[in-house]
C-alpha cells in the first residue's frame, strides 16, 4: 500500500488554521524565501504572529499548493482527485469552507445563525441581493389546480412530494428563465418559499419559512420556531458539494431555477448524501434502546461499520454546525432521557474513535428529540440548502457558459484500422 506523504500534511496542516512559517515551508518543502514569495502573489494568506514579530500562514492554503503540486504530476490525476474532495473546480463567490466554519459572502454562518438571522436574510445575502428584498414583492400565489391531487397523497415523503411538484410549479412560475438579476431574484423567492411549504406539507405565507416549518412539524413547542431558524441558516449552503454541483450542471444548460432546483434534489435524494441523516437517526434510535452506548459502539467498530452522522474530512476538529446547534438542543432540554442518551453516544464515539457529530447527527437529534420521523431531518435540510442551491442556479446563470468535463476513457479500445 503507497502512502501519500503529501495528503497526510495536508490533512495535518488542516487540523489548524495558521502556521507557523518553518512549518508551512518545510510542509509545502521549499525555502523561507520561497514561501515569502507565494504570499506576495496572493497565494497563501498570512496574519502577525502571537509575539507582534513574526507571521503565521493559512494553513489551508498551504494545502491548496500542495494539491495543486500532486495534480501536476499528471493532469488526468489531478482531474480525477478534483472530483472526490480534491482541487477545487471552479470559481465562486457564494461560501467558503475553513476548517473552524463556513462562511457566506464573507459572512460566518455561525454567526449569523448566532445572530437571529433568517432563511430569507441569508438567502438575500447569498444571492447577493445587496438592498433589494425579493421577498417583499414575491407574490404567494394559491397551489396551481395540477398539484392538487399530488398533495393529497399524504403517504408521500417530503422529498418525493416536494420533487414531484417543482415542474408542476414552473409551467405557471413567473421569471424562472429570466436572464435580469433582479427578476431572477424575485422568482428565487418564491421558489424558495413554495419548496419550504411542499417540504412541511403546508401551504405558502408570507410568515418567516422557519416559524412556518416549526407550526407544521410541532406547533405545541414554543421553543422550536428559534432552533429551525438556526438550523435552516447552518444547511443554508456548504460550497460545492454534489447536489450545488448537480444544480449548477443544470442551471449552466439554461434550465429554470425550478429545473436546478430539481436536479439539486435528486442528488439529494441519494443516501451518499441526504440519506447520512435518516441513518444516523437510526442510530441514534438504537442507541437509546440500550443502557450504555459503549457496546454498541464497539460493535460497529469491531464490524468496520460506519457510525452514521459521525466525522466530516473538511471539519478534522469537528463539525462547528452541529457543535452550535446540538449545544442549542443541550440548553433547552438538558434533563430529558432522549438528551442524556444522545450526550452519552457522542461520548462513547468520541472516547473510543476520536469522531465528532456532524450536521446529519444533529439534524436527527433534533428530530429525535421532537418526536419527528427520519424524513422530517431531511426535510429541514431541504428547506435550508435551497437558498444555496438557487444563489448557485443564479451565479452559475450570471456566469454563462456550459460545464461539459471530459472523460478520460478506460474501457475497451477499438479495434485497429477503425
Amino acid at each position: 500500500m503507497l502512502i501519500n506523504l503529501d495528503r497526510i500534511d495536508q490533512y495535518i496542516a488542516m487540523a489548524t488554521d495558521y502556521l507557523p512559517a518553518a512549518d508551512a515551508a518545510a510542509r509545502l518543502g521549499v525555502s523561507l524565501a520561497t514561501l515569502y514569495a507565494y504570499v506576495s502573489r496572493g497565494k497563501i494568506d498570512s496574519r502577525p504572529g502571537a509575539d507582534g514579530r513574526s507571521r503565521e500562514y493559512r494553513a489551508d492554503d498551504v494545502a491548496a499548493l500542495i494539491d495543486r503540486r500532486q495534480a501536476g504530476r499528471g493532469a488526468a490525476q489531478g482531474a480525477a482527485h478534483s472530483l472526490t474532495w480534491g482541487l477545487p473546480v471552479m470559481e465562486t463567490r457564494i461560501s467558503l469552507i475553513r476548517p473552524h466554519g463556513h462562511y457566506y459572502r464573507g459572512q460566518s454562518a455561525l454567526t449569523l445563525a448566532q445572530s437571529g438571522a433568517t432563511l430569507e436574510d441569508t438567502a438575500r445575502l447569498l444571492w447577493d441581493a445587496q438592498n433589494d428584498d425579493p421577498f417583499a414583492a414575491a407574490p404567494v400565489r394559491a397551489w396551481p389546480a395540477g398539484l392538487a391531487v399530488l398533495l393529497r397523497q399524504e403517504n408521500l415523503p417530503p422529498l418525493e412530494r416536494t420533487a414531484a411538484a417543482l415542474p408542476l410549479l414552473a409551467l405557471s412560475a413567473p421569471h424562472s428563465h429570466a436572464a435580469h438579476a433582479e427578476q431572477g431574484r424575485l422568482c428565487a423567492a418564491q421558489l424558495l418559499r413554495e419548496s419550504a411549504a411542499l417540504l412541511s406539507g403546508g401551504k405558502a405565507s408570507r410568515q418567516p419559512i422557519h416559524t412556518s416549518l416549526a407550526a407544521r412539524w410541532s406547533p405545541a413547542d414554543g421553543e422550536l420556531p428559534a432552533l429551525v431558524r438556526c438550523a435552516l441558516v447552518l444547511c443554508a449552503d456548504h460550497e460545492l458539494n454534489a447536489s450545488a454541483f448537480a444544480t449548477r450542471v443544470a442551471a449552466s444548460t439554461g434550465a429554470s431555477l425550478h429545473a436546478g432546483a430539481s436536479a439539486g434534489l435528486a442528488a439529494l435524494s441519494g443516501p451518499q448524501h441526504g440519506g447520512a441523516t435518516a441513518r444516523a437517526h437510526a442510530l441514534i434510535q438504537l442507541s437509546l434502546r440500550q443502557r450504555q452506548p459503549d457496546e454498541l459502539v464497539r460493535e460497529y467498530l469491531r464490524r468496520g461499520d460506519a457510525l452514521a452522522g459521525f466525522g466530516h474530512p473538511l471539519y478534522p476538529d469537528g463539525d462547528p454546525r452541529a457543535r452550535l446547534l446540538l449545544d442549542q438542543l443541550q440548553a433547552l432540554h438538558l434533563r430529558r432521557s432522549a438528551m442524556r442518551g444522545i450526550q452519552q453516544l457522542i461520548a462513547a464515539v468520541e472516547h473510543q474513535c476520536g469522531l465528532r457529530p456532524s450536521l446529519d447527527f444533529a439534524l436527527a437529534a433534533i428530530v429525535t428529540i421532537y418526536g419527528g420521523s427520519p424524513e422530517v431531518g431531511l426535510a429541514l435540510f431541504a428547506a435550508g440548502r435551497m437558498a444555496g442551491w438557487l444563489a448557485h442556479a443564479l451565479e452559475q446563470r450570471a456566469s454563462g457558459g456550459l460545464i461539459r468535463p471530459r472523460a478520460t476513457y478506460a474501457g475497451i479500445p477499438p479495434a485497429r484500422g477503425r
